[in-house]
Order: structure tokens, then C-alpha cells, then sequence
């Protein structure tokens, strides 16, 4: 039975972890996936996790920041439960929904810390822009081994990408917007060797998405490539010196498919940061 709790600690959370596994699924929990939504981005965080409970099991903590409230915590705990395949058992995903409510917002690590399960990775979706500088991102890096974002969300571009390029060091970061891109860097690679001349890269779509595909063809030639964008919700067409680049065929991923590719990757990618680094010059 899932547990609401309001203004609690961080031990009554945990105790309620232990009576909802006490119900009898089993954990089987590949990491800790924490997610930071605030207010505006909870619902499409949501229905992102929902689709994704049953491919990876995990404990997920939900933090959305409140700075406005008193200080304090609310928090909601629930394990979604799958039956197994030729078993009386079921697995079990434990979700924590967490509002950090005052100067808490601040001060996630303190409520994340304690919820880690020892020995898994564990990985950050960082919904909307992150707040550069500013101690709740702080406290997020230094604590997860992976650092999830979507580019495409952020309205400060492409000057943010060189804050981006400031974490490369301290964690490893996935952009859900280069992810997206792949079809279209597999279709310019296939041009080579004529492209190692391109002087010009056309895009309508998502100016993220234009801006990776820029930034990956500056720092693959190792020479500038101007930019046209033209917006687009997705990348729909991409023409080099005027002459359109024929159309891949389309992945036609989810928001939890693209996510869900992040969560099976743990190394840095060296590409896609000098993509990121090179699109900050834009």
C-alpha cells in the first residue's frame, strides 16, 4: 500500500521502503534513479517514469523543488509491483516522490544521500535547465555517477552549452538532443568524403538539435561550419551548401525510449562533449 507522508524525515521514509517491500516483491533494483522535476515539468516526468518501471527496476526518487513553502519535506512512497514469468514473486520498482519544500530545495543531497542503494550506479534526469552555479545542481553532481539532460529543454542555448561543458570533468553527462540526432549524423557521415569541404549546415528544427549537429560536424572536420536554423518541433530537414541531406529513416523513439538508452550507458562520450564544447561557439 503506497504511504503518503507529510512534513516527515528521512528515517519514516525509509521505514515505509521497508514495510512496502515486507508485501512481498522482490527489489530488484539495477540502480538509483534520482529525477529533479520541478512543478511545471512533474506531469511529463511522470509519464516518462511510468513507461519505464518494468525495463529498468530501480528505486527512482522524484524531487520537485518548492522554495516558496516552509521549510520541510513531503514525501510519497510506492513499489510497482510486476508479476514474474513462472513465479508466485513479483519485482518490485520503489518509487519516492519527494517535495523539498523551503530551504530544503537547496539542499537535495541531504534527502538523496540516505536513499542511494549501496553498490548500484546511480543516475540524474535533470528536467528543464539546470540552475549553472547554484547548490542543489552542486550537490546532484557530486553524487551521481551519470547526469541526464535534454538540451532541447533549456532556453538559455548555445550559451549554456559551455556551462554544460563545465561538469565534463566532475560526471558523466547524456543529452537526450544528441540522442535524437543520431540518424541524421549517420546519414552526414555517409557523405564523406565530399563533406570534409561543407562550409554551410542548413537545419529546420529544434535549434538544440541544430546546434549538436553543428557542433559535431565542427569538431569531427576540425574547421567552422556556419549554421542556419529554421525551427522546427523535430529535425525534419538538413541540407549541406544548399543541397538536401535525403531523410533517415526515423527511429520514432519515445521520451522513455530515449531515456531509456541513457540508463544503459556509464562511460563518458568524448564525441559528444567536443560536439557540446564546439556548439557553445555558435
Amino acid at each position: 500500500m503506497a504511504q503518503t507522508l507529510t512534513s516527515t524525515t528521512i528515517a519514516a521514509i525509509e521505514q515505509a521502503l521497508s514495510e512496502e517491500r515486507a508485501e512481498g516483491a522482490l527489489r530488484t533494483s539495477v540502480m538509483t534513479h534520482v529525477v529533479w522535476a520541478p512543478k511545471e515539468w512533474l506531469p511529463a516526468a511522470e509519464r516518462t517514469l511510468a513507461a519505464l518501471e518494468e525495463r529498468h527496476p530501480s528505486r527512482t526518487v522524484l524531487l520537485t523543488p518548492a522554495p516558496a513553502l516552509k521549510d520541510g519535506i513531503d514525501a510519497f512512497v510506492d513499489l510497482r509491483t510486476f508479476e514474474v514469468e513462472d513465479s508466485t514473486r513479483a519485482i518490485g520498482s520503489e518509487v519516492v516522490r519527494v517535495k523539498l519544500k523551503g530551504a530544503r530545495a537547496h539542499a537535495p543531497a541531504s534527502v538523496v544521500v540516505p536513499l542511494l542503494i549501496s553498490d548500484l550506479p546511480v543516475f540524474c534526469r535533470w528536467r528543464g535547465e539546470p540552475p549553472w552555479g547554484k547548490p542543489e545542481l552542486e550537490q546532484i553532481i557530486r553524487v551521481v555517477d551519470r547526469f541526464v539532460v535534454d538540451s532541447g529543454e533549456w532556453e538559455g542555448l548555445p550559451s549554456a552549452y559551455s556551462r554544460l561543458a563545465e561538469l565534463f570533468g566532475d560526471v558523466a553527462v547524456s543529452d537526450i538532443a544528441w540522442t535524437r540526432t543520431r540518424s541524421w549524423r549517420v546519414c552526414l557521415a555517409a557523405l564523406w568524403p565530399e563533406i570534409r569541404l561543407v562550409g554551410r549546415l542548413e537545419v529546420t528544427g529544434p535549434q538544440a538539435d541544430a546546434l549538436l549537429l553543428a557542433g559535431w560536424l565542427r569538431s569531427r572536420l576540425r574547421k567552422h561550419v556556419d549554421l542556419d536554423v529554421k525551427p522546427g518541433k523535430t529535425v525534419r530537414r538538413v541540407a549541406v551548401d544548399g543541397v538536401r541531406v535525403s531523410l533517415p529513416v526515423a527511429d520514432d523513439l519515445t521520451a522513455s525510449d530515449l531515456l531509456s538508452e541513457q540508463l544503459d550507458v556509464f562511460g563518458r562520450d568524448p564525441i559528444y562533449e567536443a560536439a557540446v564544447v564546439a556548439a557553445a561557439a555558435s
